[in-house]
Formats: C-alpha cells, sequence, structure tokens
C-alpha cells in the first residue's frame, strides 16, 4: 500500500474462513460480488473479480491439507478491492506463475502475487482497483 492511500478502518476488513473444499467456493463468490459492487465496481469488473478469486482458490485446492481451512480476507481501500486467499498445503509450494491459470489471475485482478508462510500455508493475493480495466 502506498504511503497516499489511507489505513484500513475495522469496518473496511471482512474474513471468511470455510472448509477447503470446492462445494464452498460459491459463499465466496457472493461475498467477493457484494464487496466489489459496495465500491461501486461496474457488472464486468465484479465478474472479473468473482473468476479471478474462484481460480485462486482453485489452485490453492489441489495442494491444500485434508479436512484444512480456506481463509478469505477482503481489505476495501478506497477504490480497490484486496483479496488474499490462503489454505494449509500438504507441500508448501507458491503457485506456478508460468502457468494458464496464473494469466488469467494476472488478466482479470490486475496485480497477483503469492507467498508461503514457515507452517506450508500458502496464500495468493488479488488487488482489482475499480476503472483500470481489464488486466490493469
Amino acid at each position: 500500500m502506498s504511503q497516499n492511500e489511507a489505513e484500513p478502518t475495522a469496518a473496511d476488513f471482512v474474513e471468511v474462513r470455510l472448509p477447503a473444499a470446492g462445494a464452498y467456493l460459491s459463499v465466496l463468490r457472493t461475498a467477493t460480488a457484494g464487496l466489489a459492487a459496495r465500491l461501486d465496481f461496474t457488472l464486468d469488473e465484479i465478474e472479473d473479480l468473482r473468476i479471478a478469486v474462484d481460480e485462486a482458490c482453485a489452485i490453492l485446492l489441489q495442494q491444500s491439507v485434508e479436512g484444512g481451512v480456506l481463509s478469505c480476507v477482503f481489505r476495501l481501500v478506497d477504490d480497490s478491492l484486496w483479496v488474499t486467499v490462503s489454505a494449509p498445503t500438504t507441500d508448501g509450494r507458491a503457485p506456478e506463475r508460468d502457468t494458464f491459470a496464473w494469466t488469467v489471475l494476472s488478466a482479470l485482478a490486475g496485480e497477483v502475487e503469492s507467498a508461503v508462510a514457515e507452517d506450508r500455508t500458502v496464500s495468493i493475493s488479488l488487488h482489482k482497483k475499480r476503472g483500470a480495466g481489464l488486466g490493469s
């Protein structure tokens, strides 16, 4: 976050924790759409972000620990939505950046990053700014 952006308040923070299973991803898609709409994203931007969150979760679910918890943190900052999805994984590998899935994430969300914690929890962070256009 740049020095010009205001630090988010507690009201600008939403965390959703659910079982690391594909059956629960509709909850995250709905939350993503609702929060993006709150920031006045266009319908196309909302759909892009929903697909990006879904794709990030799919990447994590491929290596998630059985019975693990998928965590999704949303931060609303000015005209941007920051989304970080994380899950404990079996091998703690960061997603490959030269895959089709990563290309889709980058095109839909704008900024995409990944991280691996010492406990092998893998996170994928997306940053979508309202009005930035596809792939911005």
